[in-house]
């Protein structure tokens, strides 16, 4: 992490609360929740949607941070308003979400060796991220995005956080809420390699069209150097066009005959992984990827593209993407009553829903079961998305359980669609669904809960694990 003086450098700030002289303090780290204070941090005093970081300053300073990024003097540091009195530093800024990207900027400056690669996508980019970092530890040394620190804070936090010992490489996820997000963390990381997974209808509600989401994820490429890398989906439409957009080299991945780095003679193996042929400029392994779901293979696939330009052989990514770790984003774990629980919950789009129906149909389950809470931000594809997960799940499961207003047309369609009457059950709360499951899972079952994030379904899993399931 940077010193107090760095911080001043980086930011233009103006210090208030401590000696010029106490410039060499060096913050262990950077946090935006009071509650996550570390001994020594610098604590970035954010104002959000319900909460103003401001009124959690002083807090923050008495849990052990050594100083604090903030817009204004809060009332209750009344020291740093006094040029006689000593006190944890305050750096007063005009901004502190855009001092956060100033001092993440500053920090790799200070390593301009690091190569940056940047993953962006509308499915699928959080898996993409995981494998390709765990590819590229074969050989390298590599920062990653954690969890989902893929915003204007977050991915700021992983750099200035990071990069407290020397790495090769830094695999960042960049996210978007509106247009010009993505081009802003592009800006600020300056990614040479630029990945795009796949352009959906998946945040509709907050751009209105497809175009605009398009629009919103070319903005990695359209920023990539002319002597960087875009890795493109080959097998979505949207993504391929984008090979226009930039004066970076192109390399497609995907089944399609035109992907550079292909896949071939994919088969399916359910709780056992996916086995694939992996073709790269005339060369072909026969890989076994220990992740559940055939479209696991095309993180597989990004990866290997990223591999290649990062100077690993064929061999040595195929090699390592054996070695991946099953347990990503989608877990299984062991339910009550002898069943067995698809933990899918973290979040949900249409695309997503419908490759975790198909992998639940490939397990070998007794019955297979859905939980499905509603899919947000579809805008106006929400109702003909909810109808077409409705349609394949009555193709796979034998019993539906849906929660949220939005999934009533899923349960809907499911019962167009062929299901029975009491097959199809709609949930008014968490509950309310763990009480059904809990009376009717039986010994060979496996049931899979997916769904938005704010649809909260990582409780339904809590509720329904096995006793001694963490």
């Amino acid at each position: 992490m940077l010193t107090l003086a760095q911080v001043l450098e980086a930011t233009r700030g103006e210090l208030r609360g401590a000696r010029p002289e106490t410039g060499g303090l060096r913050f262990a780290r950077v946090v935006v929740d009071s509650r996550a204070v570390a001994p020594g941090a610098l604590f970035v005093a954010l104002k959000g949607q319900k909460h103003d970081g401001h009124a959690f300053v002083a807090q923050a300073l008495a849990n052990g941070a050594a100083g604090a990024l903030v817009e204004r003097v809060p009332a209750d540091c009344a020291w740093a308003l006094d040029s006689h009195t000593d006190g944890p530093p305050l750096i007063i800024v005009p901004s502190t979400v855009d001092a956060l990207a100033g001092m993440a900027r500053y920090a790799l400056d200070r390593h301009p060796d690091l190569d940056v690669v940047g993953i962006t996508g509308s499915l699928g980019k959080t898996t993409t991220k995981e494998v390709v970092a765990s590819v590229l530890t074969a050989r390298r040394r590599v920062l990653k995005s954690e969890g989902n620190l893929n915003s204007e804070i977050g991915l700021p936090m992983t750099v200035l956080n990071g990069l407290d010992r020397p790495y090769d490489i830094a695999v960042l996820e960049m996210a978007m809420y509106q247009l010009g997000d993505i081009r802003l963390l592009a800006r600020l990381a300056r990614p040479r390699i630029g990945v795009v997974t796949a352009v959906l209808p998946v945040h509709l509600e907050r751009l209105g069209t497809i175009e605009r989401i398009h629009q919103a994820k070319q903005e990695l490429i359209e920023e990539l150097p002319s002597n960087g890398v875009a890795v493109l989906n080959a097998d979505d439409p949207r993504v391929a066009q984008m090979a226009t957009a930039t004066e970076a080299r192109v390399v497609r991945y995907g089944v399609s005959a035109t992907a550079d780095v292909r896949a071939e003679d994919i088969l399916s193996q359910g709780l056992r992984g996916v086995q694939f042929d992996l073709l790269h400029a005339g060369q072909r392994r026969r890989v076994r990827l220990p992740l559940l779901g055939v479209q696991s293979v095309h993180a597989a696939l990004a990866a290997t593209a990223v591999a290649h330009e990062e100077g690993l052989s064929l061999t040595e990514a195929a090699e390592a993407l054996q070695r991946l770790s099953p347990a990503l984003r989608l877990l299984v774990v062991d339910g009550v009553n002898g069943s067995r629980v698809v933990d899918d919950s973290y979040n949900a789009s249409p695309e997503s829903v419908l490759a975790a129906l198909n992998l639940l149909r490939e397990l070998p389950g007794r019955r297979k079961i859905a939980v499905l809470g509603d899919m947000l931000e579809l805008g106006s594809e929400e109702e003909p998305s909810h109808r077409r997960v409705g349609n394949r799940a009555a193709a796979v499961l034998d019993l539906l359980i849906v929660y949220g207003s939005r999934s009533g047309s899923t349960a809907d369609e499911a019962r167009r669609s062929g299901l029975r009457a009491d097959q199809v059950l709609e949930a008014e709360t968490h509950d309310e669904i763990v009480e059904l499951l809990r009376a009717r899972l039986r010994p060979g079952d496996d049931v899979l809960v997916k769904g938005s994030l704010a649809m909260g379904m990582s409780a339904v899993v809590r509720g329904i694990r096995a006793e001694g399931e963490a």
